[in-house]
């Protein structure tokens, strides 16, 4: 197929793109794009990273939504604007609205992360919470649009989102010329759609690949049916690619210029996740860290090499502390270096000393520990140990269950 002039894109031009980043300069951040030595030899090509995760309000959000409400007119400026969202894309929008003088409605979820609630106020939305789920907040903000006239601000589905998103596009071939291969994450798909055009009207022959979680990726039967297609209770810990149906003005661009949908199972979101604070000491939410995920192999595999240099978009570092603690010790469990295991012992003075013992020669490093006396499961003279250890990887795992059972240790789980 040949991509010759923006003109090929009715809904989203490369001049689109270029207008938003000369509308963006000095609101948003050129941010930076990183090498990474160990994904490199993991991936054996250049793998370079793009941290939108130390974008203004932690995500690439700010240039959509403000390039959007920029556009607006004089009259629906004042008439204000109001958003759906759980995180990013409020941030995003209460941010931009705030540079421009716009009041803005922010609709969250009532269980919203705090710190995202309090980040969405602190840039000057009022914040408003309703529903259990982000679909009744969404109904809930277009209500407030018909009753009110607030402009909705769609997080994906709209020409102007996806031109300010597309900027990272540019900024990726300002930055590294000679790149030949973009991994981005795929929500709804206004960041995959901006930066597949930018990118794939200056240079065709570079391959953009999209990643979805497996627990709710919407694309790729939408894309096999040739048009969007809703999918039932999208599920991930990666809220903010957690998206059930693509957007109608993306998915028209993704089907046109994305090369192709990777998947990726939360076990490998985890690890990325884990990899990105540890190897490149950046904070990255799960959505943000699902294009390492897929350089990690995904569930197509690690035989799905892609050629370098290879610049993976770090999309967003918006990340719940209660769900980095959690998602921090499933990364270790998935590496092997954390594991759980609940025994059965004899009730008798020093029994749990004897125990750690046992692990203690194994060298294995006692986090928690949980005794149970009092259990209808358990005999008169039985407890029951829960304990939670860090380890050395599978092999050692194994090793330490092993040391348990030949100690004469009942291993429940």
């Amino acid at each position: 197929m040949s991509y010759g002039t923006a003109a090929s894109f009715p809904s989203v031009t490369l001049d689109d793109v270029r207008g938003a980043q000369k509308m963006l300069s000095g609101v948003a951040r050129v941010t930076a794009l990183e090498s990474n030595r160990y994904l490199s030899e993991l991936a054996g090509a250049p793998v370079l990273l793009k941290c939108e995760n130390l974008q203004r309000t932690g995500s690439f959000k700010l240039r959509g939504a403000y390039v959007r409400i920029a556009g607006l007119l004089p009259e629906e400026r004042a008439a204000g604007v109001v958003a759906a969202s759980a995180g990013n894309h409020a941030q995003g929008v209460a941010l931009a609205s705030a540079l421009l003088g716009v009041h803005a409605t922010v609709f969250m979820p009532v269980g919203a992360p705090l710190p995202k609630v309090s980040a969405t106020r602190g840039y000057g939305a009022e914040v408003r919470l309703h529903g259990q789920v982000v679909d009744e907040t969404l109904a809930a903000a277009q209500e407030y649009a018909a009753e009110t006239g607030a402009v909705f601000i769609h997080p994906f589905d709209h020409p102007d989102v996806i031109a300010g998103q597309g900027t990272v596009g540019l900024e990726i071939l300002e930055q590294c010329p000679q790149v030949r291969t973009i991994v981005v994450g795929i929500g709804g798909g206004g960041l995959a759609a901006g930066i597949a055009v930018a990118v794939k009207t200056l240079h065709p022959e570079v391959r953009i690949i999209g990643v979805q979680a497996a627990g709710s990726a919407a694309y790729p039967p939408s894309l096999a049916a040739g048009r969007p297609v809703a999918i039932g209770n999208p599920t991930t810990m990666a809220d903010g690619i957690r998206v059930g149906r693509p957007g109608d003005v993306p998915f028209e661009i993704v089907s046109e210029l994305v090369d192709e949908v990777r998947t990726v199972g939360e076990d490998q979101l985890s690890a990325a996740l884990l990899l990105c604070l540890e190897r490149a000491k950046l904070v990255v939410e799960p959505a943000g860290a699902s294009p390492v995920a897929a350089l990690l192999g995904g569930e197509q595999g690690a035989g799905a090499a892609l050629e370098g240099p290879v610049v993976a978009v770090l999309s967003g570092g918006n990340v719940d502390p209660v769900l980095l603690q959690r998602v921090l010790r499933h990364g270790m469990a998935a590496q092997g270096r954390y594991l759980a295991v609940r025994l059965r012992l004899t009730d008798r003075p020093g029994a749990l000393a004897t125990l750690l013992g046992v692990l203690s020669a194994t060298d294995a490093n006692v986090l928690d520990v949980s005794h149970v006396r009092t259990d209808p499961r358990l005999g008169l003279t039985e407890a029951e140990v829960e304990l939670h250890l860090e380890t050395k990887g599978p092999a050692h795992c194994a090793e330490v269950r092993e040391a348990l059972r030949e100690a004469g240790y009942t291993v429940i789980a």
